[in-house]
Parts: structure tokens; sequence; C-alpha cells
């Protein structure tokens, strides 16, 4: 079994998910298997969940259970997937988005400044868009809507014209040539700055933010009423779409009210306020600092 993160807000995010024992669960971003393990802790003999994961490393992880089933293939294909195998409803869906500490803790992988390796950043390895790609291809314009939309960064034109200046001389391949061309960023600013151009390109590679739309929405086809969404997200663009859709079943626009003032939303939050992990959790795993959780009961 290959080593993965302390799953985040464990006990809160499963007991948010399970109403029945008996249910039909997935767990949409099996990683290391932390969260799996727990809900199949919690489901009687009877339950079942799926499990699903792109990243072919998360089958070292998978759980002997006759309850359980990992699915290889990315979440925004939760239904179909769901569907070949016979079920059409779910008790209650699971999904812990972001990059997992094995992923980050591998230097080839790409998703990490501490370590020199390629700029690749694929989920899905047999995928062929990588990081190093999107600097050596994709157009100024381009690059610098990738940098301002995924990475929220203010200088982002800036920051892709240096790209493609310096590609001209050397096409990018690794992660220490990236970071040598912002080495003059301020020492006091250069990781935070480092830290949104790399989920900005990792966003782009893994076509993330699309994914979890379409998971999203997928979400209210497939929960049974009653039956819960539990989402932790850790970035502001994550946390914005899921909690705009918790609300009112949209990602953008004003939905249509009737003349009472209300309108049909799929789901009802659970909380009025965001669920963040206490001090304790955040200083036995650091990583679980910026995790956001949002619960809401479909109706």
């Amino acid at each position: 079994m290959m080593e993965y993160h302390n799953p985040v807000l464990l006990n809160e995010s499963i007991d948010a998910l399970i109403g029945d024992p008996n249910g039909v669960y997935v767990d949409c971003t099996f990683g290391g298997g932390g969260h799996s393990r727990e809900i199949l802790n919690r489901l009687s003999e009877n339950g079942k969940l799926f499990s699903f994961d792109q990243d072919e490393d998360a089958r070292e992880n998978t759980i002997q259970d006759e309850r359980f089933e990992l699915v290889m293939q990315n979440f925004r294909f939760l239904k179909n997937n769901l569907r070949y195998r016979g079920v059409k409803t779910v008790d209650g869906i699971l999904a812990d988005l972001g990059v997992s500490s094995h992923q980050f803790d591998t230097p080839q992988r790409g998703y990490s400044t501490r370590f020199d390796g390629d700029l690749d950043m694929r989920m899905n390895q047999s995928q062929k868009l990588t990081a190093a790609e999107i600097l050596n291809e994709y157009e100024e314009a381009q690059l610098a809507d990738v940098f301002y939309n995924y990475g929220e960064l203010r200088s982002a034109r800036r920051m892709a014209r240096e790209v493609v200046s310096e590609r001209k001389n050397q096409p990018f391949e690794t992660i220490e040539q990236l970071k040598q061309l912002f080495s003059y960023i301020p020492k006091n600013k250069e990781n935070k700055v480092l830290a949104q151009l790399f989920q900005s390109l990792r966003i782009e590679v893994n076509d993330e933010m699309s994914a979890l739309r379409e998971l999203l929405l997928q979400c209210g086809e497939l929960i049974a009423p009653g039956g819960s969404l539990v989402v932790i997200s850790y970035h502001s663009l994550e946390d914005r779409l899921v909690k705009r859709y918790m609300k009112t079943g949209m990602f953008e626009g004003e939905p249509e009210k009737d003349v009472f003032g209300n309108w049909d939303a799929p789901f009802a939050p659970t909380h009025s306020k965001v669920i963040v992990p206490t001090e304790v959790e955040i200083e036995r795993n650091p990583r679980a600092r910026s995790a956001k959780m949002r619960i809401a009961i479909k109706n």
C-alpha cells in the first residue's frame, strides 16, 4: 500500500454522509482509501460503496471487501459508470477535492515546488496534456488567462509574457527551470506566488473546474431525496462553486423565484457557515489547514 495523507475532516465528513448503514454510497476521490475505509466501517453487511479515482497509483490501495468496488475513472464520469453497474440512485456522495499528499510528495509527478522534477501534473497519467506542454504551446493570452483565472495571480500578464519570452531560448521541461524564471520574486512572497502558479497549471492540466461542475450536476440527479452531498475543497475557486451550487443549483446567474421568493434548488445546505478543521487536526496534519467542508441534503 502506498503512503497517503491522513484523511481530512474524517469523522465529520462520514458522520454527515451516512444516514442509512444499508445504503449505497460514493467516494469520488479514493486516493489512499482513508475516507472509504471509514465509510465501510459504518456500513452494514448490506451496504455498498463505489469509489472513484483516475490515478493508477490509487489502485495499490484497493480494499478487499465484497461491499466495495474501485472504479478507475475521473469522477466526471460518475453517472455513466454507476448506470453501467445498475445503480440509478445513491444515498450519499463524498468528494475530497485537490491533490493527495502522495501526489505532492512524488517528485516526478511535478506538483510541488519543493522538488525538481518534470513539469507533469497529470492526475491521469495516460492523458497527453502536461504542464510543460501548456507552458511551451499556449499563446501568451491563453497563459495569462490560466494564471489569472485559476491562480488568481495579479501579475498574470507579465508572467505569461516572461514564459513566452523564455521558451524561445529553451523549452520548459523541469520545475527548477520555471522557478528560476521567477527567481526575482521577493522571498517573503515567493512561496505564495509559486503555489498559485502551480495551482493554475494543475487545474488547467486536469480540467478540474469543468470536472467539478459536471460532478455537482450529476450529484443532483443521482442522490436520492434525503441523501447527503459532502464536499471538501482546498481553494476558493472550488469552494465558491460548491457553495453556489448547494445553495441555488446553479453556478452563475440568479435562480428564478416564485411569487413567494423561493426557488427550486436540488439541495438544501445544512450549515450557514463552512466547516473547517480544528486547530488540533491542523497541528496533526498541516495539509488540512486550507480545507473547507460543505454539506447539503437532497430535497
